[in-house]
């Protein structure tokens, strides 16, 4: 009757939702919410689970759709947080829009989005979550890696790093 201009909470489930259990996390965690959700999908395989979340009810490329789903369960997407993406680039405008983007050599923090060049041709061509940075290492959870969802790492600051989205947990 009143109509979302006049009253209530817009982002009301997902400020309701952060007090329930996700993985080994509660959503009130900020960044940490994010890296336990994707920690308990490690070792999915195919991706048509977050395919079908996304509405294909096939298999399509499924790393930012992974990112996408994991924010959806910390209720970020609903909080504006983070996007809901089927493709690498728009995520990386997304953050350069919001001046929320780092290079290579920046040494990223649990919850950021890693992103990948893997052709070297300087466009990003896949996207994870980061887990954590350990002696110049960062370990990440990626979707769509060999069809898996696994930890990934890579030497901080080398390629095939492209960059990284920080959210505004």
């Amino acid at each position: 009757q009143y109509g979302w201009s006049g009253y209530g909470d817009k982002a009301y489930v997902s400020h309701v939702l952060r007090y329930y259990p996700i993985g080994r996390s509660f959503m009130s965690e900020g960044d940490a919410a994010i890296v336990a959700v994707a920690q308990t999908q490690i070792g999915n395989e195919g991706g048509l689970k977050y395919c079908e979340w996304y509405g294909y009810s096939y298999r399509v490329e499924w790393c930012a759709i992974f990112v996408s789903w994991c924010a959806d369960q910390c209720g970020y997407l609903d909080a504006g947080i983070l996007p809901k993406e089927l493709n690498v680039i728009p995520y990386v405008e997304w953050f350069r829009e919001r001046d929320q983007w780092q290079y290579m050599d920046y040494e990223p923090s649990p919850g950021d989005l890693i992103f990948y060049d893997w052709e070297s041709d300087g466009l990003a061509d896949h996207v994870g979550i980061v887990e954590r940075v350990e002696d110049g290492v960062i370990y990440s959870i990626e979707g769509n890696a060999g069809d898996l969802c696994i930890e990934n790492s890579h030497s901080l600051g080398a390629a095939p790093v492209y960059g990284f989205g920080l959210p505004a947990y």
